[in-house]
């Protein structure tokens, strides 16, 4: 009897022997595997800081640079009212007011109360986006941990969206899963898995690494660690199944307040936890904790955030936050309903007409305080910016915004280049939360959603898309390997015998009663549950255990082979991401490499060499290496505040040398051009045309809108009249092409770099007077400290010609400038279109200087040729879209330039005739027929332009 027992006491503790054993096993490659991907995140972000130094990069982290110098040196006091006349001269700018300045706070903190003397604030913040990114990193694996919790995902998306379609809650013990693997110290598995593999993702995405890479001292670099711990503990606040859950909700309002003071894009966080707490509404998961998490978030938040100068009232009065603000209003008219339903216990029908009779009320209040405020222009118009991200074309109708790169929308191409292997990882995660659904895993849903949308239409939101498919592909990973590990240890087996018995027992003893209140889901999905059964039941077989661990072999094989790609894919990436921009890497002709300093350099001899109040003119990208290497006085500068005077800078940059040396002589003391090819200034030059055109409509010839005579005109770099008479065409090349030389009376070289990148001009016959006069009259406010400047009266009758440009957005103002935008998206989505017109422009000048000339002809023989000729070509496609567009007037200045033009046929036989009679256009008919094109002629199909009148 003493044996058995000792057999029996044996038996029963080599499980437990193996499952401690297993469970240290698990929590030693989990810690390794955490230790290994924190180290790759912070490595990787410090190849920069290794090669080049602790080198500030870019544009805009110069100016951040600045800001946290001027903070640490003068207090936030004096920073908060620091209007600096240094940037946008003669204007200058309210910097205190108009930045964001969670990042320069947060620098200098570390300085004063961390780093001390121990390291220079230039260090500290080349290294701020090395450390935000691994704590970001670490944030994306707590979202993807909350989200795979065995309380947050034991639903699935359908039954509780059938659920909320018939009116019944899904109470939070259906979310519940049902069957769970507890390891060392309470933590579950799968759910470390997921969260391990998504930091794993997070910490070398390309997607993130673009803004968080040493010396990258952007608002990103921040803004992203404060978004995923905004997002974390909104997720955190919504967990089931504890009682004070609520209290992470202001814990979320305190970190949304750190990120409305970092990043404009505080406005897609905001709108992204009110549309998840919409989107519960809508999935019947509106519940007290869920009500007090958002009320909470959404109150402290917003009290918060509005104490930040530059946000100020907008979370009230601007259209791009207000849907937040609506939810916030939503739920307080729900959460009274609910209680007046409970109290009165009303059925459905009267809870129903309740909710109608309150939020109707509350519209008609509503609408009514909107019709009031609205004429007085309460609420302020989306940005161009966001407006772009929901017109249908990629363009916003602001030339200014249209220039820049990453405003484009993203392309397949972009998001493999960011995302790589998180293309196809990421949407298996999402079908996996789908099906392990619950409150927070529904964020991810909203979230993917949300960042698919706005990452696809502009590139350089992929950054927003980084911790949302770091979290899903995280997910997928994890709980693949975590599957894996159960089947090839045989943990699969015990748990899901326990579980059957458990539920079995748990049944019978709740009786009829549970069963008559047994959610409207279990009744849903009763078919696909007699399927899985038979699927586990065929799957716990010998043959199915077999084919169960074959698969986790070869999956785990497959993951490993891809996280192998994916890793030297992402560390080649951050070898590009890494180049700070202001340095180059060249190569010479003997095959060495060199870093090319050329930028810095420039900087350096302004420094050096130039008064402390010498003015630069430069175009606006380089305006914050000026201010923050150079310390001297820019004309503009990346915040690009005020579309008027960018336009100024390119009029004077695109316009003659004449007209642009009497715009800069009241503006400037030198002048400094980026050369070497490249996206160097000439490169940019249309796009400060088409700018300078958007506010002086007689820059560019008439009908121009998009200024398509401002370019060159071959692949060898011929420039255009109009480029060829320019300011900057002028400086550019000047000693570099034949026959170009700036005028010895204007301008005088006295610097260039090493290899050419930079060139500075001092202006001659600099205007002291308008000098003299712009120090002299700033007008200060009541506080004394907000003083602007003016333009000099000098450049009163180049002013006068200004048009200031009308946002299409902006419906505060009464004119509009319809015909513009109509004309510059017409030439944007047809650009072959503009081009045409523009050249057929330039001729016809060249014509008018040459008045002797007689009207071109064609004899008979060129006629027969042309229209004998039949096939596809650019001209037989822009003559296409001039007649079916009813283009007469560009017709006809084509026609009076080239008649031939007339005559073209497409391969299929078809010319503008049939096109004419095709679009039943009489008009393009007349034209036609008066040069003389027959309408009897036949096509391939032998179809005359008479017989399409039939079809």
């Amino acid at each position: 009897m003493a044996e058995k027992k000792k057999k029996s006491s044996a038996a029963s503790a080599s499980p437990a022997s193996d499952s401690s054993l297993m469970n240290l096993v698990w929590f030693g490659a989990v810690a390794y595997a955490l230790f290994l991907f924190l180290i790759n995140a912070y490595v990787i972000r410090m190849q920069a800081i290794q090669e080049y130094g602790p080198v500030i990069h870019e544009f805009d982290p110069y100016f951040n640079w600045r800001a946290t110098q001027y903070l640490y040196e003068n207090g936030y006091k004096k920073f908060f009212s620091w209007f600096d006349h240094m940037v946008w001269y003669p204007l200058g700018r309210p910097v205190g007011t108009t930045i964001y300045p969670g990042m320069q706070f947060t620098a200098v903190f570390l300085k004063d109360y961390v780093f001390g003397e121990s390291m220079t604030l230039n260090d500290i913040c080349c290294y701020i986006p090395v450390w935000f990114g691994v704590m970001a990193t670490i944030l994306v694996g707590c979202i993807a941990y909350e989200a795979s919790l065995s309380v947050n995902s034991g639903g699935n998306f359908i039954s509780v969206a059938v659920d909320a379609l018939k009116g019944k809650y899904t109470t939070s013990k259906d979310m519940t899963a049902k069957s769970v693997t507890r390891r060392f110290f309470g933590f579950e598995s799968p759910a470390v898995e997921c969260a391990i593999f998504s930091m794993g993702f997070m910490g070398v995405v390309p997607a993130h690494l673009m803004r968080s890479v040493g010396g990258g001292y952007d608002n990103e670099s921040v803004a992203v660690t404060a978004m995923t711990l905004t997002f974390y503990l909104w997720v955190r606040s919504l967990r089931n199944g504890e009682k004070y859950n609520y209290l992470f909700g202001v814990l979320a309002g305190l970190a949304y307040f750190y990120m409305a003071a970092a990043w404009g894009g505080y406005v897609f966080v905001l709108n992204m936890v009110g549309a998840h707490a919409a989107f519960l509404v809508l999935m019947g998961r509106f519940s007290s904790n869920v009500y007090l998490s958002y009320t909470l978030f959404y109150a402290i938040g917003t009290v918060l955030a509005i104490q930040v100068p530059v946000v100020g009232w907008s979370p009230l009065k601007s259209l791009e936050q207000l849907p937040a603000c609506a939810v916030f209003v939503g739920y307080q008219l729900l959460y009274y309903c609910e209680g007046i339903r409970k109290k009165n216990k009303l059925s459905r029908k009267e809870s129903w007409k309740f909710r109608f009779q309150v939020f109707g009320a509350a519209a008609l209040l509503g609408t009514m305080f909107i019709m009031a405020v609205t004429p007085k222009g309460y609420f302020g118009p989306i940005s161009s910016r966001v407006r772009g991200l929901f017109v249908p074309h990629t363009k916003t109708g602001n030339p200014l915004v249209d220039s820049v790169a990453e405003h484009q929308a993203a392309s397949q191409q972009a998001y493999w280049q960011y995302l790589h292997m998180l293309c196809f990882m990421a949407p298996i995660g999402f079908f996996m939360v789908l099906f392990r659904f619950g409150d927070a895993a529904c964020f991810l849903v909203v979230y993917a959603a949300a960042a698919y949308f706005f990452s696809h239409k502009m590139v350089r939101l992929i950054l927003l898309a980084a911790p949302i498919s770091s979290s899903l592909g995280g997910i997928a990973v994890g709980r693949i390997v975590g599957w894996s590990i159960s089947v090839l240890s045989g943990e699969d087996d015990q748990p899901r015998e326990k579980k059957d018995t458990n539920v079995e027992t748990k049944s019978k003893s709740e009786g009829k009663k549970k069963k008559k209140s047994s959610s409207t889901s279990n009744e849903s999905m009763t078919g696909f549950k007699a399927i899985s059964n038979g699927f586990n039941e065929a799957s716990n077989s010998y043959e199915g255990k077999i084919v169960k661990s074959i698969a986790a072999v070869v999956m785990c094989v497959s993951l490993y082979m891809q996280a192998s790609t994916f890793a030297t894919y992402a560390w080649r990436i951050s070898a590009s991401l890494s180049n700070p921009s202001i340095i180059l890497k060249g190569q010479t002709r003997d095959g060495k490499i060199i870093k090319v300093d050329d930028y810095r350099e420039a900087y350096w001899w302004l420094r050096d060499n130039t008064p402390e109040d010498a003015r630069v003119l430069a175009w606006w990208d380089y305006g914050y290496q000026i201010t923050g290497i150079a310390n001297r006085t820019t004309v503009a500068d990346g915040n690009t505040w005020n579309h008027e005077h960018i336009a100024l800078l390119g009029k004077c940059l695109t316009g003659s040398v004449d007209e642009g040396y009497q715009i800069a002589r009241h503006l400037a003391d030198y002048v400094l051009i980026w050369g070497g090819g490249g996206g160097d200034d000439l490169a940019k030059s249309p796009h400060l045309a088409r700018i300078a055109n958007s506010v002086y409509r007689d820059h560019c010839p008439p009908g121009d809108v998009t200024c398509r005579a401002f370019g060159v005109l071959d692949r060898q770099g011929t420039p255009s009249p109009m480029m060829e008479r320019s300011f900057l065409y002028n400086l550019h090349s000047h000693s570099l092409k034949p026959g170009v030389e700036a005028d010895p009376t204007k301008f005088k070289e006295v610097y260039r770099t090493k290899y050419g990148k930079v060139r500075i001009f001092k202006l001659l016959g600099v205007s002291r007077e308008s000098k003299n006069w712009i120090e002299e009259n700033r007008e200060c406010d009541a506080g004394g400290w907000f003083c602007p400047g003016k333009y000099p009266p000098g450049l009163k009758k180049i002013l006068d010609k200004k048009k200031d440009f009308a946002q299409l957005e902006d419906f505060n103002r009464g004119d509009k400038d319809d015909e513009y935008q109509k004309q510059y998206f017409q030439d944007l989505n047809n650009p072959d279109l503009a081009k045409k017109r523009a050249q057929m422009n330039m001729k016809r000048e060249e014509e008018k200087k040459a008045t002797d000339q007689p009207k071109k002809t064609l004899t008979d023989e060129e006629k027969i040729e042309i229209y004998s000729t039949w096939e596809d070509t650019a001209d037989t496609t822009l003559m296409w879209q001039l007649v079916t567009t009813n283009a007469i007037d560009d017709m006809n200045r084509w026609l009076d330039q080239d008649p031939g033009a007339a005559w073209l046929r497409s391969a299929d036989g078809r010319g503008p005739m049939w096109w004419a009679f095709e679009s039943k256009n009489q008009d393009i008919v007349s034209i036609l027929m008066t040069a003389g094109v027959p309408h009897n002629d036949k096509d391939k199909n032998g179809l005359a332009p008479v017989d399409l009148l039939r079809e």
